[in-house]
C-alpha cells in the first residue's frame, strides 16, 4: 500500500470537516439541500461509482429497465445525501429527540436473545442509513460496540470515530475484532457487524447473493456458532411517508455451525432487505470483485 503524505491526509480532513460542519449548523431543510449538492459533487468527482453501480445492477437485477436502474443509483446518492446529514447532527440527537428521526420494530427479538445471555450479533449492511441505526440503537435501547474497518486517513478516522460514540458505543477496529467480539458477547452485549462488503477468497466463501457468485467473509458465521449469541439482521431504513428511518430487527438467523451455510442463511437476509429497498444500498461498491477460480473479472 502507497503511503498517504500528510499534506493529503490534512487536506481531506480540512475538506470534510468544513462539509461536516456546514450540515451540522445548518437548519434541516437547508442541510439536506447541501448534502444532496455534496453527494451530486461526489457523483460527479468520481463517475467511476456510477459506473459500478450501473455494472452492478446489471448482474443483480438485470430484469429491471435501464430507466429504472437509474432511478435506483440516483437514489443511492440521495440515501447518501441522508446519511450524512445524520452524521453531521449527531451532537443534537440526544434521547428526547431521536424519535423524530428514527423508530424501532421488532426490539422484542432483541430482547428475548439478550434474556439468553449470550449476546447478540446484529448482521446489517451498507444499507438505509447504518451509522444512524448503531447511534440511535443506544439510545432507544442501549450502547452496543460496533465494528468499523479504519479509514486510510487517520484524521478523518478520528472524525469519524469521536461521533460515532457520541451516543456511548464503544468501537471495535478490525484489526482486533474476535477477541474483542467474544469478550463483549460474554459480557452479553449486542455488537454491529456490517457483512455485506466482498472478502478476499482466502477469508471468505461463496454463496449466492441476486443469483450470482459473491464472495463473504466467513467469520462471523464462525463468531456466531462459536459464541452461542443470537444473530439478528437489523436495517434502518428511509420511510418516506414518516420522513424518518424505521429500524426494523427481523427474527434471528437460524445459525447451525456449518459456516458456510451459516453465512448463505445471512447473505440471504440481505438480499431479502436489498430488494425491498434497492435505492438505499451502496451498489457503488465492488461487491462481486473476487471471483471463483477460472472466472474473469467482473469489473
Amino acid at each position: 500500500m502507497r503511503t498517504r503524505s500528510a499534506v493529503r491526509n490534512r487536506a481531506e480532513y480540512t475538506a470534510a470537516l468544513l462539509a461536516l460542519k456546514t450540515l451540522e449548523w445548518a437548519p434541516l431543510a437547508v442541510a439536506n439541500l447541501l448534502a444532496r449538492t455534496y453527494s451530486r459533487l461526489l457523483d460527479i468527482a468520481l463517475p467511476r461509482l456510477r459506473r459500478v453501480a450501473y455494472g452492478n445492477l446489471s448482474i443483480a437485477l438485470p430484469e429491471l429497465s435501464a430507466a429504472r436502474h437509474r432511478e435506483i443509483v440516483d437514489g443511492v446518492f440521495i440515501s447518501i445525501a441522508r446519511v450524512l446529514v445524520a452524521v453531521a447532527k449527531f451532537p443534537a440527537i440526544r434521547r428526547d429527540a431521536v424519535k423524530q428521526w428514527i423508530r424501532c420494530e421488532g426490539l422484542e427479538h432483541v430482547e428475548a436473545a439478550l434474556r439468553r445471555g449470550r449476546g447478540v450479533l446484529f448482521a446489517t449492511a451498507h444499507l438505509g442509513n447504518w451509522e444512524l441505526s448503531a447511534y440511535a440503537h443506544a439510545l432507544l435501547a442501549a450502547p452496543m460496540d460496533i465494528v468499523v474497518r479504519p479509514l486510510d486517513n487517520p484524521l478523518l478516522d478520528a472524525l469519524v470515530e469521536r461521533r460515532r460514540g457520541l451516543s456511548g458505543n464503544r468501537i471495535i477496529g478490525k484489526q482486533e475484532y474476535a477477541r474483542a467480539i467474544l469478550k463483549a458477547l460474554t459480557a452479553n452485549r449486542a455488537v454491529g457487524i456490517l457483512v455485506d462488503q466482498n472478502s478476499t477468497a482466502d477469508a471468505g466463501v461463496f454463496v449466492d447473493f441476486f443469483g450470482v457468485k459473491a464472495c463473504a467473509g466467513i467469520g462471523f458465521a464462525k463468531l456466531a456458532a462459536r459464541s452461542g449469541a443470537a444473530v439478528i439482521p437489523g436495517f434502518a431504513l428511509w420511510e418516506k411517508a414518516e420522513k424518518r428511518y424505521v429500524l426494523r430487527f427481523r427474527p434471528p438467523v437460524e445459525i447451525t455451525g456449518d459456516a458456510a451455510r451459516d453465512t448463505q442463511a445471512v447473505q440471504s437476509e440481505i438480499e431479502r432487505a436489498i430488494r425491498e429497498h434497492p435505492d438505499q444500498w451502496l451498489w457503488i461498491h465492488r461487491r462481486w470483485k473476487t471471483r471463483p477460480e477460472g472466472e474473469p473479472g467482473i469489473y
